[in-house]
């Protein structure tokens, strides 16, 4: 016990140091959403950028107080293969966007949609994308209200790029934020986690895995509302499970909030063929993105009542209390395993699955 304390404080202090970026070149992990990324944007973005809107680094900026908060969120899209088994980047481009909104309580309400498109590019496939994203804006009562297309010459992209900025309004009066979980609190996933990324991987068709598996991407912004309508004080925070999967989120809420996240591996939904696939090529599902997936941190004594309300949305209706929250050791993810032992989950340092999203 006494050696298992000096890991853990050692993995402490490696992660309290301030972040600096080693690298003189941009490699893919820095865009993976694990470690990389997070140094990355701490010690270059944050550091050129830094104010109060932006320090806490949530999915969504929440522009005025008031009864009702204007929030702003943006997001760009390199998703590769651009078409996949449930989705495309067109829908994935709508769904993330209001997602992140969702993520801090807000209705989306206006999409901005910039296009990078090749030199070369079919237009029926930018007609495709286009029909898809209509489609997806309709679905989640959302408008996409502006926008801007450049072109690059032929070589300098990879077919389509796309990124979506969105603003929605915090109806309800509610404070979500990962500082403020604490010990006793539960931690709920809303389905079961992996099936985009293990989509996305099969549509690459680099592997030779036959395998049912469509991405989850959906838009939460109505599931969010009633479980925020059912539980207003009790909910803690709100993250989408997107790149760097659960594993990522939860590292994220566990340094703000200085607990120790506890998850069960046999409480976590995944679907056999996502297991299946993630053990063919070596993956852990709990790093595996999500797109129609978010994690709750709700008071503990209202777990019970946030899961029936979860399961009562279609889109939740996999939802299920995958771990708690503990004092101790602060800022780590600890994982039991259905062997009966422990192990960190850590937040990864390369990037197994580029350009996911």
């Amino acid at each position: 016990m006494n050696r298992e304390r000096q890991v853990l404080a050692r993995i402490e202090r490696v992660r309290r140091r301030k972040p600096v970026v080693r690298e003189e070149l941009i490699t893919l992990a820095h865009g993976a959403g694990g470690k990389a990324t997070h140094t990355l944007i701490e010690a270059v973005f944050l550091e050129a950028f830094r104010n109060p809107l932006l320090e806490p680094l949530g999915d969504s900026a929440l522009l005025a107080p008031g009864a009702e908060r204007m929030a702003f969120t943006t997001d760009s899209f390199v998703v590769s293969p651009l078409f996949f088994p449930g989705g495309d980047i067109g829908d994935l481009a709508v769904n993330g966007t209001v997602n992140d909104l969702a993520m801090c309580g807000a209705r989306p309400a206006h999409l901005s949609a910039g296009f990078i498109l090749e030199e070369g590019f079919p237009v029926a496939d930018l007609r495709r994308i286009t029909a898809s994203m209509a489609a997806a804006a309709e679905a989640a009562g959302v408008t996409i209200v502006t926008g801007d297309t450049k072109v690059v010459q032929r070589g300098k992209a990879d077919g389509c790029y796309i990124t979506t900025s969105g603003v929605g309004y915090v109806e309800q009066p509610v404070t979500l934020s990962a500082a403020g979980v604490r010990p006793g609190d539960a931690v709920i996933v809303s389905g079961s986690i992996g099936d985009h990324g293990a989509a996305v991987m099969l549509a690459r068709d680099d592997y030779g895995i036959e395998a049912s598996v469509a991405s989850d991407t959906a838009p939460l912004h109505d599931i969010v509302a009633e479980l925020l309508k059912a539980l207003p004080e009790q909910v803690r925070t709100l993250r989408d499970a997107t790149r760097g999967g659960v594993a990522t989120v939860l590292n994220e809420v566990a340094s703000a909030s200085e607990t120790a996240i506890v998850l069960r591996e046999d409480a976590v939904p995944v679907r056999p063929e996502v297991t299946g696939i993630c053990e063919l090529l070596g993956l852990d599902p709990l790093y595996v993105a999500c797109e129609g997936r978010f994690v709750a941190v709700v008071d503990g004594a209202h777990a019970d009542q946030a899961l029936d309300v979860l399961r009562g949305h279609p889109l939740g209706a996999g939802a299920a209390i995958i771990g708690s929250v503990a004092a101790d050791p602060q800022g780590l993810v600890l994982l039991r395993t259905s062997f009966g032992g422990t192990r960190v989950v850590d937040v990864l340092v390369g990037d197994p699955l580029p350009r996911i999203c």
